[in-house]
């Protein structure tokens, strides 16, 4: 369970405040609004990158707020999307004279107050364009692929955008960018235990001793099976070879990789796994570039881990290795 807060009402406004308070030399809090953006605002000539939703999944959304990233971001409380008025208010703070994009996580109350935000802000004659990230694999069939949830495949997407933006590309050419890198990530999930909200004593969802649920979102959305728990070889072949099943259509044959952790599950565990996926990754003929074993989308203490893969090209790779500094990630 989570055990460090004060008053459950307040545990996104009071780690919003320490987490400011850590890093301002890096971010700084957006005035009236659940929000922060990088220090100093925006420069003239630069798209501000917006993205937001629910706390309980650091560092996904603030922890990317940084220069050569997430210019600002908006945050809800724990698995709650935040309101359309606190995403205008960031995004009238963040933004400069360059437009703005929004980059979202494709769940309903997200989608709609962003929508909502973009609209009013719109109105007020700021320019905008809005990518819905849509990575998850396990949560529609490549068909709906549009209908897709959003996971830690959103690092890359926005990193992507953020170095587009940074090196002054134009709003339209920051948004073509950002959806082509949506477009070449896919991300498979597996839990094997549930999380536990802060005030609450028993977890959203459990799951059986000795088993594990195979694509469960990260907000305990259903998955699409249950298994029996499997040795960490088999686990990351299944990973993998699901992953590779919804290969996006002439991709070619170097990929990032990002083995994510959802909240409980330890660092040496990930490791001993991440060894049979890079395995995996070799015999599939998949060049690996700059691999990741990190929590960069947790769902508080959940206990499992998921697994991205981003088909790279040219223009993507230096996108993805362009200068970054933020609290959680930085690329000199």
């Amino acid at each position: 369970m989570t055990h460090l807060y004060n008053d459950a009402r307040n545990f996104r406004e009071e780690l919003l405040e320490g987490y400011v308070s850590a890093y301002s030399r890096l971010i700084q809090r957006v005035p009236d609004a659940s929000g922060v953006m990088i220090r100093g605002g925006t420069p003239s000539g630069k798209v501000a990158v917006i993205n937001g939703g629910g706390s309980g999944h650091f560092p996904t959304f603030c922890g990317f707020v940084g220069e050569g990233f997430v210019t600002a971001s908006v945050v809800g409380d724990v698995f709650t999307s935040p309101s359309a008025e606190q995403v205008a208010r960031v995004t009238r703070a963040a933004h400069s004279d360059a437009g703005v994009l929004f980059c979202v996580a494709n769940y309903s109350g997200d989608t709609m107050n962003f929508g909502l935000a973009e609209m009013e802000v719109q109105m007020e004659g700021i320019e905008t364009a809005t990518v819905i990230i849509t990575d998850d694999v396990s949560s529609a069939p490549p068909a709906s692929r549009d209908e897709r949830r959003g996971i830690a495949g959103c690092f890359y997407v926005l990193k992507v955008a953020g170095a587009s933006a940074n090196r002054c590309d134009n709003l339209q050419t920051v948004a073509e960018f950002t959806r082509h890198a949506n477009e070449r990530v896919r991300s498979f999930g597996i839990a094997f235990g549930g999380c536990i909200v802060p005030g609450k004593t028993e977890p959203l969802f459990t799951v059986d001793e000795g088993k594990m649920e195979l694509g469960l979102g990260i907000h305990g959305e259903p998955g699409i099976k249950t298994s029996a728990m499997l040795p960490a070889s088999e686990i990351a072949k299944l990973l993998v070879d699901t992953v590779l099943s919804d290969t996006p259509a002439g991709a070619g044959g170097k990929v990032a990789v990002l083995l994510n952790g959802l909240g409980s599950t330890k660092y040496e565990e990930m490791f001993v796994l991440y060894k049979d996926v890079h395995t995996a990754l070799g015999k599939a003929g998949l060049e690996v570039h700059t691999p990741l074993v990190r929590e960069f989308a947790t769902s508080l203490n959940m206990a499992g881990c998921s697994l991205s893969l981003f088909w790279l090209d040219d223009e993507l790779e230096t996108l993805l290795d362009a200068p970054a500094n933020s609290p959680v990630y930085t690329v000199c």
